[in-house]
């Protein structure tokens, strides 16, 4: 079954460089890349992405973590598709928690629990299909995905918009 999933190299994956380690590694997966961009992590849309977790005690050091407070202030967010996606990109992940996660696996290999306990886990993946969606409409507008995914409509809309000079 084809299906699309959020992956993104959260700052400190992009701090240590290890951007082409974690690409590599999902390449294993023989999914498509059909969005990447990088992000500049406002704290609404940390806020949003993590609004499950908005109860947990933990839920501040997770938003500044995700916006760049302790790294450098970008994410590299993706849309991988292909057969299985969240599945085969979730197992290369492995564990969230980086000491449990078996060695081979991105958070593994590279990621750390910091001695004020933030899980530096380099990676984030969509949990299920459903988050996918959540997550994807989140990061990405539909002009940003090579091909439509999820429903779209077209809005006329009078806005004033950033350009280059």
């Amino acid at each position: 079954m084809d299906q699309q999933t959020l992956v993104l190299i959260k700052p400190d994956g992009l701090k240590k460089s290890l951007t082409g380690n974690v690409l590599t590694r999902l390449s294993e997966t023989k999914l498509e890349i059909i969005g990447a961009r990088m992000v500049r992590v406002t704290r609404e849309l940390a806020e949003e992405h993590y609004k499950e977790l908005k109860d947990k005690p933990f839920f501040e050091e997770l938003i500044k973590y995700i916006m760049g407070e302790y790294h450098k202030k970008k994410v590299m967010a993706l849309v991988y598709w292909g057969d299985n996606a969240i599945d085969k990109v979730r197992e290369i992940c492995g564990t969230t928690n980086p000491e449990e996660a078996d060695s081979v696996s991105i958070r593994g290999a590279y990621g750390r629990i910091t001695t004020a306990g933030v899980y530096e886990n380099v990676i984030h993946a969509s949990a299920n299909d459903s988050d996918a969606e959540r997550e994807i409409k989140l990061w990405f507008t539909p002009e940003e995905i090579i091909f439509d995914i999820y429903p779209t409509k077209e809005e006329e809309k009078c806005a004033v918009r950033r350009v280059w000079a």
